[in-house]
């Protein structure tokens, strides 16, 4: 089990349950990262004592420095403390938990100081899975996933013999607060409507990537990077109970599934403790209760941002980083009640199609460029 934990994100929705999984296993927190939320990270602070805190947003990093100033804390800021904070010599493993492309370069400084990763930040392996697992591999880095879907797959895949004993890997998805709907019902859905998940407690962006099915679609991508495994390997079904959390499927047709009731701090845990599992104070899973267990196929002609995710997985290259990048700033006009739900996903297809081939990606600059075309695409074509 890892003893000194790095979180990234610890004021979100993922970084609070991350604390509250170290505070039950007693885990030393001796660095924390969030973007502006000086109040909660105050709080953080005097409860965990850790030795270096990373504030993104430069005016709450003043604020925060102010406001902890009589402990013996050190405040960094911006894009270069979220990569100290990332590669801080006493961690042992970084739980990275900040939302969207903010979260890449802090994931590469970990590895290339040799710190193995709990990666709940799934931008990081769609944008730039390439350079991520080179490096990890290079530096003989452990990346453990956090996502309940992929620390599924990762449970199922412990007693596999070998690679190609595997099939498929079948990632569920709970079809989010507008399953169902059609394209029309879709299109009155208010933000307000979208962020509320019938199982799952995430915030807004993961929400909102829920109900439009990009969050799966995002998943496709990061677990053909974390199993090494091709697109047309992994499915996807649609399971509104969220009880079970992915499945494996071996070349015999035997399907292993993990099961659990859906609560974040289980998938947590076990990246933190693994290979060890730990007892949890996270409810009990009582199959009786739940009664039917259903599996439909996704609806993509309705939600099409997962289409739009399985073409980017096929022409590789910058495609999964414009269709990334597009969904983050579409998410936000969403939001801002700018745009509709199934415009949002026209504009994912549309600025992941607009990005130019490229056979090979040389370096980070390349992904983050291609991020930010993608984004100023979007703010042109929904004016």
């Amino acid at each position: 089990m890892k003893q000194n934990l790095s979180l990234l994100g610890a004021t979100g929705s993922i970084g609070l349950q991350t604390l509250d999984v170290a505070r039950r296993l007693d885990l030393k927190v001796c660095a924390l990262a969030a973007n502006r939320n000086v109040s909660l990270l105050e709080n953080q602070i005097r409860e965990f004592k850790p030795q270096l805190v990373a504030v993104f947003d430069l005016d709450a990093a003043k604020k925060l420095r102010l406001a902890v100033a009589d402990t013996p804390v050190r405040v960094v800021q911006g894009m270069e403390g979220l990569c100290e904070a990332a590669s801080f010599a006493p961690a042992d493993v970084v739980c990275n938990a900040v939302v969207g492309m903010v979260g890449l370069l802090p994931t590469l400084a970990a590895v290339r100081a040799g710190k193995d990763v709990a990666l709940a930040n799934k931008e990081t392996l769609v944008a730039g899975g390439a350079l991520v697992m080179a490096e990890a591999k290079a530096r003989g880095v452990k990346i453990l996933p956090v996502d309940s879907e992929h620390s599924a797959v990762f449970q199922c895949l412990q007693g596999c013999p070998e690679k190609k004993a595997v099939k498929r890997i079948i990632l569920t998805a709970s079809g989010g607060p507008c399953f169902g709907m059609t394209k029309e019902e879709l299109a009155q859905v208010t933000p307000e409507q979208a962020l509320k998940h019938p199982n799952w407690n995430m915030g807004s962006k993961v929400t909102i990537d829920s109900a439009t099915l990009m969050n799966k679609g995002l998943e496709v991508m990061e677990a053909c990077w974390l199993f090494g495994l091709p697109g047309e390997q992994v499915d996807v079904v649609v399971h509104r109970e969220s009880i079970v959390h992915s499945m494996v499927e071996y070349q015999d047709h035997s399907v292993i599934a993990q099961l659990g009731v859906p609560d974040m701090r289980i998938p947590i845990q076990y990246a933190l403790t693994w290979p060890q599992r730990m007892a949890s104070s996270v409810e009990q899973l009582d199959l009786i209760k739940c009664g039917t267990l259903t599996f439909r196929e996704p609806d993509m002609e309705t939600f099409t941002c997962l289409r739009a995710c399985r073409r980017a997985l096929e022409r590789g290259g910058l495609a999964p980083a414009a269709a990334n990048g597009a969904n983050e700033e579409a998410v936000r006009l969403f939001l801002e009640h700018r745009i509709s739900l199934p415009r949002l996903g026209e504009l994912v297809t549309q600025a992941m199609e607009h990005q130019p081939d490229v056979k090979q990606i040389a370096s980070v600059d390349d992904i983050l460029n291609a991020d930010a075309a993608a984004r100023e695409f979007v703010l042109r074509a929904a004016n």
